[in-house]
């Protein structure tokens, strides 16, 4: 069958099976959209208010869906636009393609109007990228995209398609997807056995989970797991949800601004069972000091993080899922009950706990967790809102926690909710932001008004760059450079231009009302929280800092 390069990058997207994409239209994606309007009963396309805003969409499509996000931006500034997007993806490992155009292969590398070297400029922040030179290699190059972004640790892939090459026209056949297969081929039974016999006889067992078991989808297996060795649980940020929220083994966040239990526990155990998790700066802080009286075990996909922050005792490289499943196989019920006391006390004598007086981001989080069910997704920008939602709210499934981890990107959050509201039409999404990330990408409203999209976004207001104004409090002596924002703007009334619905939160006795109000309203609202803006994120451990030293409210 003969057909365009811009029809055969249609096709190829349904043979993927996508049905959704994010994205903005310019010169030379311009026959890209017209192939996407004559298949639009197949493929629906969300337009964005800027692209990044796209990038984020997909993201959150992505981590929320478990299938491959993908956006779509023409050359130059619309392609740099989507980087702190695919940056933020790869940071977190998250499956997306993004496809953008370029100009015609014969004003490549010429400095032509809006000509930028995207592949070139994405190279350290994907998996892998393109720029098709070739129009009969259009195709395979879609096929093999789609694969490399959902094979072994999930990852953005670019591909990047100069105008010609969607003007010319070439041969088209349709193929299967190609099987993306879960990676087992280095999980040897030598390594499950050196790893049941170093469970087996530890006696203070401590599992550190981070996201690859939300990526692996490894939720149920890893419940077994713990519960079979008897050994308290611990995440990372990206980790929450893997394991519930409200489970008697799970001890809270660990790290910066972790939970006392987490962190003293991990100093104390004897077996760090590391699972999905990189050992970040966040989680590790002093590397010398973390769990020193410990060997660990680290189970991982991607062999380059083995040895690369922590040196591990004995590892297993390969897919989460997978390899649970086979040491569950093998291991034999333990009984770590003195071991799991101790954490037990930790976790009451150490409760997470704040001044309860006035309006406080704790609480407001604390009451969204009690109004909400398991069908609630929850979005976070960057900053204290994010670790108070981190500690605050309880994340009892996989997928329902979507929040930058690695990259640290302000501003994602509300693409992040537009992409899973569409993912997940019949649940409720949540956007959790601070006022300064929220002004970065606050367009993104349009969009939401655009397709009705029943987001709800619970804004806490400040009037600072609340992180950074603790450390500057805590660390530079009071010396507030640039930080207080002195907001001009009603939250509320921009809200309501933009065609949502606002609502006000002043004191702590309407928390209830007015986020239950929100929670029904079933079209976009905004609700304005204002709190002080010396509130802070506790427990915290300061830069440089054992991370069992933690600073705590108070």
């Amino acid at each position: 069958m003969l057909l365009t390069g811009a029809d055969i990058v249609v096709e190829c997207l349904k043979e993927q099976e996508v049905d959704t994409i994010f994205g903005y239209p310019g010169g030379n994606v311009i026959h890209i959209y017209d192939s996407l309007y004559k298949n639009k009963k197949y493929i629906k396309h969300i337009l964005t208010a800027h692209e990044q805003g796209a990038s984020h969409a997909a993201d959150g499509y992505a981590r929320s869906t478990g299938k491959v996000g993908v956006c779509i931006a023409t050359s130059g500034p619309g392609a740099t636009n989507l980087v702190t997007g695919i940056a933020t993806a790869y940071m977190d490992s998250v499956p997306m393609v993004i496809i953008t155009g370029n100009v015609p292969l014969s004003l490549l590398g010429k400095d032509s109007f809006q000509e930028v070297d995207i592949a070139g400029v994405t190279a350290p922040i994907t998996k892998h990228n393109y720029i098709v030179k070739d129009i009969n290699r259009l195709a395979d190059t879609i096929r093999e995209a789609f694969y490399i972004a959902k094979e072994g640790r999930q990852g953005p892939v670019l591909i990047d398609i100069p105008k010609d090459i969607a003007m010319g026209t070439t041969d088209y056949e349709y193929k299967q997807p190609r099987l993306v297969k879960r990676a087992c081929k280095n999980i040897t039974d030598e390594a499950l056995n050196n790893a049941v016999e170093l469970i087996t006889d530890s006696e203070r067992p401590f599992i550190y989970i981070g996201g690859g078991v939300v990526r692996s989808e490894a939720s149920k297996e890893l419940l077994s797991f713990a519960e079979m060795i008897d050994a308290p649980v611990t995440s990372s940020l990206m980790g929450l949800g893997g394991f519930s929220g409200n489970h008697e083994l799970f001890t809270g966040m660990i790290g910066m601004h972790g939970t006392k239990a987490s962190n003293k526990g991990i100093n104390k155990c004897d077996l760090v069972i590391a699972i999905g998790a990189r050992f970040s700066d966040r989680v590790v802080s002093k590397v010398e000091k973390f769990a020193p009286n410990a060997k660990i075990l680290h189970i991982d996909i991607d062999p380059a993080e083995i040895n690369k922050n922590i040196v591990s005792y004995h590892y297993i490289v390969g897919d989460i899922k997978e390899v649970l499943s086979r040491l569950n196989n093998q291991l034999q019920k333990q009984d770590k009950v003195d071991w799991v006391n101790e954490i037990k006390g930790y976790k009451e004598k150490y409760p997470l706990r704040y001044k309860n007086n006035g309006l406080k981001a704790q609480y407001i989080i604390e009451k969204l967790n009690d109004l909400t069910d398991e069908n609630t997704i929850i979005a976070t920008e960057v900053g204290q809102h994010q670790m108070w939602t981190a500690q605050y709210y309880k994340f009892n499934r996989p997928k329902e926690f979507l929040t930058s981890g690695g990259l640290g990107t302000m501003g994602f959050g509300l693409g992040a909710a537009i992409g899973a509201q569409i993912g997940n039409p019949d649940k409720t999404v949540i956007n959790i932001a601070g006022d300064g990330c929220f002004k970065m990408n606050l367009i993104e409203l349009a969009t939401a008004v655009n397709y009705n999209l029943p987001i709800i976004i619970i804004l806490i207001d400040n009037n600072s760059l609340g992180m950074v104004r603790q450390w500057q409090t805590l660390f530079f002596e009071g010396r507030y450079s640039e930080t207080t924002l002195n907001h001009v703007t009603d939250f509320v009334r921009l809200a309501e231009d933009f065609g949502m619905r606002g609502l006000e939160i002043s004191n702590k006795e309407q928390v209830e009302e007015v986020l239950s109000e929100a929670i029904n309203c079933k079209r976009p609202v905004l609700v304005h929280c204002r709190i002080n803006e010396d509130d802070k994120v506790f427990p915290m451990v300061a830069p440089g800092e054992s991370i069992d030293s933690l600073i705590m409210e108070g």
